[in-house]
């Protein structure tokens, strides 16, 4: 075989197609899970340190707040400060803390008035708010109260201590740098993200050409084998994943061998058993005509033997019409209910005569009524195919036996003979278009070498099976099994 066979070309063109799509289709896929399954952590990463450092440097800058306006606040009320401002000392502590966290500290009494206010800007004025003032955008806003401690006195509660609020003390605290900071983590985690896309594009771009070649290489092979340059078997042994879609090809392959084999050999057979009678039709055509006054004996003898080879050609091409009948799909079935157990009476009638003149005896058994829904033509052809070779095949004074059964999903057809039997090595191919055991036999008793070819694709057109069991020199057994209704699919 030289190259494929024209079908051969298009199943191998899409088979390609189709590899090449899932190659096409399998590299991208993987490269957006891996560029996905490496982003998501950067950006779960970038999301918890930012947050996380955010919500630590607020909390450490408002502690170190915290503990500085405790101390001041005993410093205010040891200088009296609510009372008089001018203490250069607290002042200048005020201007510190102001300078310190780049903010705004207010004094403010117990009559909600501001006493002091480092920008200048609220001294004298009530404030009235919710904590005093809430937290503006960039801030740290914190409310600290200037309490005094101050003894109960007598008779009521003598020695016993009290709190007194004298002020509140109001520092607002800048946030620039924890932003300017943040702002600096989120861009060095942008840099990060970036590197490790790309990273992650060079590393899929890497690993797709290694993880890849092996289907590269498939693809060459499938390329080879549809120019025609080569019909041996795909070895990609680099994976298993390649290993088994080599196998699968090479499956494929070798049935496509085989098809193509059995095509070259159904045509030569088919022309050589086309040829055979026309070749004897001739000689003996031409025998007549190089004869000068040939006897009418003679002259009948051979128009005897010449409509004996057109009766086999004819046989011959009704046959082969049949083999393309069954060749088509399943949609040209002509399904309808059909009784069987009158079907292989009728078949048995008509072969009678043909096994009385071999003086073969034929017996037919019903075990019970069938009625299944077949297609009566190719199962009567089917049929009586086995019924006639059992019957053309036979011993002198041999039987035949048709044996009908049935359950409650498929009918059964027996067919026994006593007749020359089958050889072990032969019964694979007995199924094989124009394929004989014994060719010279064939041949004498008009066979042609399609009756099994035919029944077994009629058989499988309705979903059935059969199966032989013989031995030479005794009998042959075919057991048909067939569904009482059929599906089509």
């Amino acid at each position: 075989m030289c190259g494929p066979s024209g079908v051969w070309d298009i199943t191998l063109l899409n088979m390609k197609m189709r590899e090449l799509k899932i190659f096409r289709s399998l590299k991208v896929r993987i490269f957006l899970i891996m560029l996905i399954v490496g982003l998501i952590p950067c950006f779960v990463m970038r999301y918890a340190i930012l947050q996380n450092y955010e919500q630590r440097a607020v909390n450490i800058r408002t502690s170190d707040i915290t503990t500085q306006l405790r101390i001041l606040a005993n410093h205010l009320l040891t200088y009296t400060y609510l009372q008089d401002t001018s203490s250069e000392v607290i002042n200048a502590e005020l201007e510190q803390l102001s300078n310190l966290y780049d903010g705004r500290v207010l004094i403010i009494n117990s009559d909600l008035k501001i006493v002091k206010d480092t920008y200048g800007i609220g001294e004298g004025r009530t404030i009235i708010s919710e904590e005093v003032l809430r937290c503006l955008k960039g801030y740290i806003e914190m409310t600290i109260p200037i309490t005094e401690t101050l003894e109960m006195p007598a008779p009521e509660a003598a020695g016993e201590k009290i709190d007194v609020v004298r002020g509140v003390m109001l520092v607002s605290a800048s946030n620039d740098s924890i932003i300017a900071t943040m702002d600096s983590l989120n861009r060095q985690a942008l840099v990060v993200e970036a590197l490790v896309s790309l990273a992650i594009i060079v590393g899929v771009v890497l690993m797709s050409k290694i993880l890849f070649k092996p289907f590269k290489k498939i693809i060459v092979a499938l390329d080879q084998v549809q120019a025609g340059y080569t019909n041996d078997p795909i070895s990609v042994p680099d994976c298993r994943e390649t290993e088994l879609i080599g196998d699968a090809f090479n499956r494929v392959l070798g049935r496509m061998k085989m098809l193509d084999d059995s095509r070259q050999e159904f045509v030569s057979n088919v022309s050589h058993e086309l040829k055979t009678p026309i070749t004897s039709m001739k000689v003996l055509a031409d025998s007549l005509i190089t004869q000068k006054d040939v006897p009418i004996e003679v002259y009948q003898e051979f128009m005897t033997d010449i409509a004996a080879e057109i009766e086999r050609e004819d046989k011959i091409i009704s046959d082969l019409l049949s083999l393309v009948k069954m060749d088509r799909t399943a949609a040209d079935l002509n399904i309808s209910q059909v009784d069987v157990n009158e079907l292989v009476e009728l078949i048995m009638r008509r072969l009678r005569p043909i096994a009385m003149k071999r003086d073969v005896q034929l017996v037919y058994e019903s075990i019970r009524p069938v009625t299944a829904t077949v297609d009566e033509v190719k199962i009567t052809q089917a049929i009586s195919n086995l019924v006639e070779n059992a019957i053309k095949y036979n011993k002198e004074h041999g039987f035949v036996k048709v044996t009908l059964d049935a359950d409650h999903q498929f009918f059964t057809l027996k067919v026994e003979d006593s007749g020359i039997g089958i050889p072990a090595d032969a019964l694979e191919n007995i199924y094989e278009r124009f394929y004989r055991v014994d060719k010279s036999r064939s041949r004498e008793i008009g066979g042609t070498g399609l009756g099994l070819a035919i029944t077994k694709s009629a058989i499988l057109k309705h979903r059935g099976t059969i199966k032989v069991q013989s031995t030479e020199g005794e009998g042959t057994d075919f057991t048909v099994k067939i569904p009482l209704t059929y599906i089509a699919v």
